[in-house]
C-alpha cells in the first residue's frame, strides 16, 4: 500500500502547476489544497493506477481510502472516491461506514454528489436491506451532506425512482434553510419532470416547498 500511495503522490507533484491550484482553491472558497491538475489530465494521469491487474486487494481498500481522505490536497480525495468505483461490484455490507465517513470529511458538493450519485446508489443496490435504516439515520443526523445524500442518490433512475422514499426524504426536509439541501430538492425534483412532469407538478402544488426548491423544481416544466 504505501508504495502505491507513494507513486501516485510523486505522479502528483510531477503534475502540479501553482496556478492551476491557487483557482481551484478559490473555486471552492479555499475549503481545500490542490495540487493544480484539471480533471482530464489528473484522470490521463492516475489510469494505471486504477487498471485492474494494479489494483490493490479489496481488504485493503478502506485503510487506502482513509488514509487519502485525510491528506489535503484535493486530488486524493478525487482519485479515492474513482477508486471505490473500482469495487462497486464487491461492495459488503460493512462497507457503508467507509461511504458514510468520505461523505461527513472534508465535505463539499465536488465530492458528495459522486459519491452519493455513483457509490451510495450503487451500494444500495448491491444491499437493499441496508437502505432504508440508512436513509433514517442519515435523514435525522442534522449532518447537511448525509441529507444531500438521502436526496440526490437517485438522480437519473427514471421510471426506476422510489417516489415512496423520495416523498418522504423531501418532506423530512422541508423546514430546512440550507441551500446545498433546498437545491438538492429541487434538482432531484427536476431530474424526475423528465420522466414524470405531471407527478411533479402535481407534488409541487401539494407540497409547501422552498422557493428555490420550486423554482428548480418547474425549470423543465414551466
Amino acid at each position: 500500500m504505501n508504495d502505491f500511495i507513494t507513486a501516485l503522490r510523486l505522479e502528483f507533484e510531477a503534475y502540479a502547476d501553482p496556478k492551476i491550484a491557487a483557482e481551484q482553491k478559490a473555486y471552492l472558497r479555499n475549503r481545500f489544497l490542490f495540487y493544480g491538475i484539471k480533471t482530464p489530465v489528473r484522470r490521463a494521469m492516475q489510469k494505471p493506477f486504477l487498471a485492474k491487474e494494479y489494483l490493490p486487494p479489496k481488504e485493503d481498500l478502506e485503510n487506502l481510502v482513509r488514509f487519502l481522505w485525510s491528506r489535503p490536497q484535493r486530488e486524493y480525495h478525487y482519485f479515492a472516491q474513482e477508486l471505490v468505483q473500482k469495487y462497486t461490484e464487491q461492495f459488503e455490507k460493512k462497507d457503508i461506514l467507509l461511504l458514510e465517513c468520505m461523505i461527513t470529511h472534508n465535505s463539499w458538493w465536488d465530492t458528495v454528489d459522486s459519491i452519493a450519485t455513483k457509490l451510495v446508489k450503487a451500494y444500495f443496490k448491491k444491499c437493499p436491506d441496508q437502505r432504508d435504516q440508512y436513509i433514517e439515520k442519515w435523514l435525522s443526523s442534522e449532518n447537511i451532506w448525509l441529507q444531500r445524500t438521502c436526496l440526490i442518490f437517485q438522480l437519473l433512475e427514471k421510471e426506476k425512482t422510489d417516489l415512496k422514499l423520495l416523498e418522504h426524504v423531501i418532506n423530512s426536509l422541508l423546514r430546512s434553510r440550507e441551500f446545498f439541501i433546498n437545491k438538492a430538492i429541487g434538482w432531484m425534483l427536476r431530474d424526475y419532470s423528465r420522466t414524470d412532469s405531471e407527478w411533479v407538478l402535481d407534488f409541487v402544488e401539494r407540497t409547501e416547498l422552498h422557493s428555490l426548491s420550486r423554482k428548480e423544481a418547474l425549470r423543465l416544466i414551466i
